[in-house]
């Protein structure tokens, strides 16, 4: 069977959470004999390999600014998907959703399938035209498909309500793995000792709340005598993929501060390596879909910390790892709170959250509803499947 995936940045991914899923996604299809491509924008990846873990890449175009980046490579990547023969064409994101009429269109027998990420008309980066467009982008997601995936059961319900479809419910997913053996070099290089610092994965964005932990943490350092945090640092792993005044701004909230260090975007053994030794990593967003950094965090049994949207609630319920949403006194609390815990308490909050790791969101788990959208298309074309192999925790 043959895939294309588009609406994503790219691949290998570097950053972002649509990117992380493709990626895995990608390589996890081609380990079971699944033809999959990918269609990458240059500048994100350079523009260099063509076959990554048995994945196929193409590189197409696109205008590179905020506004016309995403639709741009969609649009270029639709037209030269439309002449591949693919079994499949998967959309990732509801801006990529407006056009997937297209090959509903032009290629009738492919099959497409969009992923509901998130509702990005939320965002506060979007100004009121992007936002009317993103709307559009929801509407064909759930009229445009053939079959619709939303990544959480919250947006599962919102499709339902919105737009009176229902929607298939496949979460993110991502591998259980053993914490890494540290490596001394890296946290020199930032600045940084193991297990003395909190960090926050995200791009720099309004709604990832990256400002209120900012505050949070500078009032956690002003108001206690707990030892352990005043040896804390501040780690934002991440940035923003355009110049914005948001960032600036963090730097400028930052620069009383000589304990917050930002890191720029990492991935990789460096990122694991920051998430795996970080005394509590928190996520104080506003609006997410199925936040894959979280899922990383309760994989790498890193404690996490996270506002009480109700996506993060579909993940975790011990209160003592929950804040009240946009509320930097709640965010401050929570933290102050966290350091009082024993470390059985701590390690109680891992056990949990790997557990609901283990039981939910592994690939092991995710890749049979995967294939089962794809059931279809397989049967038709007579191709044998293999099976996702049995992970053990």
């Amino acid at each position: 069977m043959k895939i294309a995936m588009i609406g994503q940045k790219g691949m290998p991914a570097t950053y972002g959470g649509v990117e992380r899923h493709v990626h895995d996604l990608s390589v996890h299809l081609a380990t079971l004999d699944y033809d999959v491509t990918t269609y990458n924008r240059a500048w994100y990846t350079g523009g260099k390999q063509k076959i990554l873990d048995g994945v196929h890449l193409v590189y197409i175009p696109s205008i590179h600014t905020k506004y016309f980046d995403t639709i741009s490579h969609v649009f270029f990547s639709t037209i030269h998907a439309l002449f591949q023969h693919y079994d499949v064409i998967h959309y990732h994101s509801v801006g990529p959703a407006l056009l997937a009429w297209i090959p509903k269109l032009f290629a009738p027998k492919t099959k497409v399938v969009i992923t509901f990420h998130s509702i990005d008309r939320f965002h506060q980066k979007w100004g009121r035209i992007a936002q009317f467009v993103l709307r559009l982008g929801e509407y064909s997601a759930n009229n445009f498909s053939d079959e619709t995936i939303t990544v959480s059961e919250s947006l599962q319900n919102y499709c339902l309500d919105e737009f009176n479809h229902k929607t298939t419910y496949i979460p993110n997913a991502v591998e259980l793995c053993k914490k890494p053996i540290m490596d001394k070099a890296i946290f020199e290089q930032f600045g940084i000792e193991p297990n003395k610092y909190i960090t926050i994965v995200s791009r720099l964005i309004r709604h990832k709340g990256v400002h209120l932990l900012i505050d949070a943490f500078q009032e956690l350092k002003k108001t206690s005598t707990n030892p352990e945090i005043q040896e804390l640092k501040l780690v934002i792993i991440g940035d923003s993929a355009y110049k914005n005044n948001y960032t600036k701004t963090l730097h400028e909230q930052a620069d009383s501060s000589d304990d917050i260090i930002f890191t720029g975007f990492q991935s990789g053994a460096i990122l694991h390596q920051l998430m795996s030794y970080a005394t509590t990593q928190v996520h104080p967003s506003l609006k997410e879909g199925l936040p894959i950094t979280v899922l990383e965090a309760m994989a790498l049994r890193t404690p996490i910390l996270v506002s009480n949207i109700p996506e993060h609630l579909e993940l975790i319920h011990d209160p003592n790892a929950l804040f009240i949403q946009n509320d930097v006194s709640a965010i401050t609390e929570n933290l102050r709170n966290f350091f009082t815990l024993s470390f059985e308490e701590r390690q109680n909050l891992v056990t949990q959250n790997v557990g609901t790791v283990f039981n939910q969101y592994t690939w092991d788990v995710v890749m049979p509803q995967i294939m089962q959208v794809y059931k279809p298309i397989q049967v038709a074309t007579n191709k044998p499947m293999k099976q996702p192999h049995t992970q053990t925790a």
